[in-house]
């Protein structure tokens, strides 16, 4: 059954209002929602949300309405100012709670609580409302309370212990994603309670745990242990069989960088590792002992260290005499599972992005320029997503939210500017 309403814009979810409270750890959250047709409200303090304060910023200048974070994670709102630690900040609130859908916030658990405005008071003013918590750890529990930056979330989710070369520290992605993954799954769970709420006519809260949803990308370590108590270890660029402990590679040296391939060991793909095996032996590479290889029975778990390094001498060779991208377009004429290993200028200039019409360019009057940014993270025929539209200003909204759904005038309005309250 569809979420959709009736003559909604957008895919699935057009015609609801988000009131997003959110701070960095939250933010994509009510950027997909609003990609998704939702009509969300970026809620920010007088003055400008901290996450503004976050760079790069456009031409290295470092103003709260320059900053790329910020762009990049609010495409697709409206934006308003209130300060919700005021009593009549919170009155003002709730009344925008009782026309509004969905409420995302990623305070510290208990916040809104302590401001009376939590799921409990929320549900009261309207109960068909869903409440949607983003936090570090969840809202109950002996971390609830603890502060989770990015590293923290990376350490206590198992990813860090992964990720890096195994004799030296690990390290973290270079920018900031651990609690991404939570904002997702917090979509997953509002469109579930929207579905709910459809069927029931009843709002919840849903919360969700950023190491909870990180440790989800642990996947290969989980199975090893569940299945044969083996504990991965850190591998970088190498990977190591639990059954036999031998070690092979998956990046390849190239011209210009690396690719990405490794021999599969699944039947279905043996003619991967076949097709691959004919392209070394066309450059007249010497592969005897790759050519000799059943694809159809290969079992990565049964092989030697050295047939290992017999395997990867040949690959070696025919990966350093192309660029990566050479070697990516003969990958795919060849269906060989290859790929490159791309910087952000590769993944601007992708061919394949670019015919896919995945790059939007949105402009911005107020900087007398056009950006371009990273279309919608899925391309639908039937019910296509909203097109973007840029990161609002401070305030930007004010006047259209608070006159046009509360019926303000403008004197109120500047009251409430002069004190502060918006």
């Amino acid at each position: 059954m569809s979420l959709q309403k009736q003559n909604g814009p957008g895919m699935l979810v057009g015609g609801y209002k988000a009131l997003d409270l959110t701070d960095e750890k939250g933010l994509l959250c009510g950027k997909v929602l609003g990609d998704l047709g939702v009509d969300v409200i970026k809620v920010e303090k007088p003055g400008g949300d901290p996450a503004r304060s976050m760079g790069p910023f456009y031409k290295d200048t470092l103003d709260p309405e320059k900053s790329l974070y910020w762009f990049a994670y609010n495409t697709s709102k409206r934006g308003i100012t209130l300060n919700i630690e005021t009593a009549d900040g919170r009155e003002i609130f709730k009344k925008l709670a009782e026309k509004t859908d969905i409420v995302i916030e990623s305070f510290a658990p208990g916040y809104l609580d302590k401001l009376g405005l939590g799921y409990p008071q929320l549900s009261q003013i309207n109960p068909r409302i869903i409440l949607a918590s983003i936090t570090p750890f969840g809202i109950s529990g002996p971390y609830r309370n603890y502060k989770a930056p990015d590293i923290i979330v990376n350490a206590a989710s198992g990813l860090l212990y992964l990720t890096g070369d195994p004799d030296r520290c690990p390290i973290v992605p270079g920018f900031p994603h651990a609690h991404c993954f939570a904002a997702l799954d917090a979509v997953i769970g509002i469109l579930s309670a929207l579905y709910y709420r459809h069927e029931t006519g009843e709002g919840q809260q849903v919360y969700t745990s950023a190491q909870s949803s990180l440790y989800s990308t642990t996947y290969y370590a989980v199975p090893f242990w569940m299945s044969q108590g083996v504990i991965c270890h850190r591998e970088g660029t190498m990977r190591r069989r639990p059954e036999n402990n031998v070690v092979y590679n998956i990046n390849w040296r190239c011209k210009d960088g690396y690719v990405t391939f490794y021999y599969q060991a699944i039947r279905s793909l043996a003619k991967a590792n076949k097709a691959m095996v004919d392209w070394i032996d066309s450059e007249g590479i010497e592969c005897d002992f790759l050519k000799q290889i059943d694809w159809d029975t290969f079992d990565m778990g049964k092989v030697t260290q050295e047939d290992i390094d017999r395997m990867e001498k040949p690959t070696a060779e025919l990966c350093m005499r192309y660029t990566k991208q050479e070697l990516y377009e003969v990958a795919i004429e060849r269906r060989v599972l290859l790929f490159p290993v791309a910087t952000a200028k590769d993944t601007l200039e992708s061919s394949q992005l670019a015919s896919r019409d995945y790059w939007k360019y949105i402009e911005h009057p107020e900087l007398g320029c056009t950006i371009t940014y990273p279309g919608p993270f899925v391309k639908a025929s039937e019910s296509p997503l909203k097109g973007l539209r840029r990161a609002p200003l401070i305030g930007e909204h004010n006047e259209e939210v608070y006159q046009e759904d509360l019926g303000l005038t403008k004197q109120e309005l500047i009251r409430l500017r002069q004190r502060k309250i918006i």
